[in-house]
């Protein structure tokens, strides 16, 4: 039987010193974290499988492993409004979590939608890149007709009216909302690719690390030449 006892016993030993200099040099707060591999994160996740109240219980810890692990684990279908706001809170100051494990999560709810609208609007970065992040995963893995068209192009122009005054993870995460209303709403496209032309090279501060921002117009040209534009995916978990 697995117990949050025996799991985080396992992710223990998978950690690393060095992985936990990776992912602090990156933005993640790295105080309650073991330092374990992605790769090896999956390997753990084959035995874990719908295990939900497991997946629950492991991103209570606050531990950074077990809680990207236990975003993998969970059904968020499954998880009512009140428990993805909570994880939301959770996810404060802990960068990877808030902008991939809790928004991977609310894409597979009913709720994502207005959940990323409300995180929109929140004044503290983390929260309100959870909300950026959420709706691209929305624009990814819903059809168009399930799309709000109109709201989207006013968030389109919300980007480019307010991204020089947004945080800096929040910047971020607009300018990935652009990139992903090119990449997946192929009734926008022409408007997603003047909001990138507007935006151009977007300022980040990406710590001590050679990431480099992506460039919104260069990134939708490059998906239009694939022939990838409106390429849906089945999840945003990965």
């Amino acid at each position: 039987m697995n117990t949050i006892a025996s799991v985080m016993a396992e992710l223990k030993k998978k950690g690393s010193a060095q992985t936990r200099k990776i992912y602090a040099r990156h933005g993640t707060a790295t105080e309650n974290m073991y330092g374990v591999n992605i790769s090896d994160l999956k390997v753990i996740l084959k035995k874990l499988k719908g295990e939900q109240e497991l997946a629950l219980g492991l991103f209570d810890t606050g531990n950074v492993d077990a809680m990207y692990l236990a975003g993998l684990i969970a059904d968020g279908a499954k998880m009512s409004r009140k428990q993805l706001n909570r994880w939301a809170e959770k996810a404060v100051g802990l960068q990877m979590i808030a902008e991939y494990t809790v928004p991977w999560v609310t894409v597979e709810n009913e709720n994502a939608r207005e959940l990323a609208l409300e995180w929109m609007k929140s004044k503290r970065e983390s929260v309100a890149a959870t909300g950026w992040n959420t709706y691209s995963g929305v624009l990814a893995t819903r059809n168009d007709a399930e799309l709000d068209v109109a709201e989207i192009e006013k968030l389109l122009s919300t980007v480019v009216n307010g991204i020089a005054g947004a945080q800096n993870r929040e910047r971020y995460t607009m300018n990935n909302f652009v990139i992903s209303v090119g990449a997946y709403v192929r009734p926008l496209l022409k408007q997603a690719k003047q909001a990138a032309k507007q935006l151009g090279n977007v300022s980040v501060d990406v710590g001590e690390t050679a990431c480099k921002i992506p460039v919104a117009t260069e990134y939708i040209a490059k998906i239009e030449k694939m022939g990838r534009v409106g390429r849906k995916k089945a999840t945003c978990k990965c």
